[in-house]
């Protein structure tokens, strides 16, 4: 009886792996495309088309939705000191720092916010969006 366990179990494990295993270039391109742009043999892989794939899909999110995305979360609560929309913090940093300098910080990062707010695949455009969504609900 131990043997027949045995021998179902190493049959269950072996379709498990073949299934796992059955289309890896698949589930590799599933899991890195939400992430970064993916580039396959026999595709127009040239800087042009994926620079004109790039700005087609970036150019869909307005401020409000990159900041809900990635912003909200320590945005709307103050978490590690964030600045909260809304809160009158706003315009002092925008009477000291300037715009550009808002923008400049959220591509690079201050403090506990890291580099983009997060938002790996967010452009320079977007992140400027976003905070331009911030202050005006803000201020």
């Amino acid at each position: 009886m131990k043997k027949i366990i045995l021998a179902v179990s190493a049959l269950v494990l072996a379709a498990a792996a073949l299934w796992a295993t059955a289309n890896p270039t698949d589930s590799l391109i599933n899991r890195i495309s939400s992430q970064a742009q993916v580039c396959v043999a026999g595709q127009d892989c040239s800087a042009e088309g994926m620079a004109a794939t790039r700005v087609a899909s970036a150019s869909a999110r307005s401020g409000e939705d990159v900041y809900n995305q990635s912003c909200a979360a320590c945005h709307n609560s103050g978490a590690a000191g964030a600045p909260r929309l809304g809160a009158d913090a706003w315009q002092t940093r925008l009477d000291d720092k300037g715009f550009d300098t808002l923008v400049e910080n959220s591509i690079s990062g201050i403090g506990a916010m890291p580099p983009r707010g997060g938002c790996a695949d967010c452009s320079d455009e977007e992140i400027e969006a976003s905070v331009q969504y911030i202050i005006d609900e803000s201020i």
